[in-house]
């Protein structure tokens, strides 16, 4: 399809509110940081304090195996913080540092907490989530890199920054809510399949392995529907094997990074930053949104 034939597909897709004021003004994160401070009890808090925090208030064991919204993680933190003051998270925080996430899962459970706890307060008056397996793929499969096949399959999955750029460049073309619309009818059409990673010649795929934290957004949980109930999918997206490639591509290789999805106060929609990894090194993506 090309790019004529999307702006008129798309034309028929209500366009969103745009933003009054441009997503790099409201950046949090300090010059030299890599992540934003997190606001709780009157101070800010770097991650690893956060996760400190969370590590102390025992978030991983009052969570359980369920994936908690950034709301319950926040209001946790907030009660934490409240509860120990800055002598406290300074004390607890020199002795989670020195904890192995390897050995203690309990200490990987609440880096990754922490970690979606900055990304989700990147910008002052939004919320940000870092894009779904779908999104993702939905960028991608739309993207001049694969559409006109500048680049085979194998070139894309060894080199994550070119992937980085036809991620975003992709999700510019149709606005961020039908972006959103398609990667979940997407996901509702390949996340049940998708358990087994694909294999190219030659290369060697790599898996995200699931864990309890991101149990709910594993495949088993997934209500399949059939393919096909979204119109503007099946339009703007027509080809079978292109999707299921980008799919398993952004479900798979955590490797390839992609940009947040900011939600303003306002209820505008946008394409942010692209962050850094999480603790883990890698940038998995779910099958659902966090917000």
């Amino acid at each position: 399809m090309s790019a004529t034939d999307l702006n008129g597909l798309f034309a028929r897709v209500a366009a969103p509110a745009a933003p009054t004021v441009p997503l790099a003004w409201r950046e949090r994160r300090r010059a030299g940081e890599d992540f934003p401070t997190v606001p709780a009890a009157g101070l800010e808090w770097a991650p690893v304090e956060v996760a400190a925090a969370l590590f102390e208030a025992g978030a991983d064991a009052e969570l359980g195996e369920t994936v908690p919204s950034t709301d319950t993680l926040y209001a946790v933190l907030r009660e934490s913080a409240s509860a120990l003051g800055p002598a406290g998270i300074a004390e607890v925080t020199a002795i989670f540092t020195t904890l192995d996430p390897v050995e203690f899962f309990e200490v990987a459970y609440c880096q990754r907490y922490a970690y979606r706890l900055a990304l989700s307060l990147w910008y002052e008056g939004a919320r940000a989530r870092p894009m779904t397996a779908g999104e993702a793929a939905v960028a991608l499969y739309l993207s001049d890199a694969y559409r006109h096949h500048h680049i085979d399959p194998a070139t894309f999955r060894r080199t994550p920054l070119l992937v980085s750029r036809a991620i975003r460049q992709g999700a510019a073309l149709v606005p961020v809510e039908t972006l959103m619309r398609l990667g979940a009818a997407m996901t509702r059409e390949f996340a049940v399949t998708a358990v087994t990673p694909p294999v190219t010649p030659g290369v060697t795929p790599v898996v995200t392995q699931v864990n309890a934290v991101d149990a709910p957004s594993t495949p088993r949980v997934v209500t399949a529907l059939p393919a096909g109930r979204d119109w503007l999918y099946r339009q703007a997206l027509p080809d079978y094997h292109r999707r299921r490639f980008c799919f398993d591509l952004m479900r798979f290789d955590a490797r390839q990074p992609s940009p947040l999805i900011v939600r303003l106060d306002g209820g505008a929609y946008a394409v942010g930053a692209t962050p850094p990894p999480g603790p883990d090194g890698t940038w998995a993506r779910t099958l659902r949104a966090e917000w």
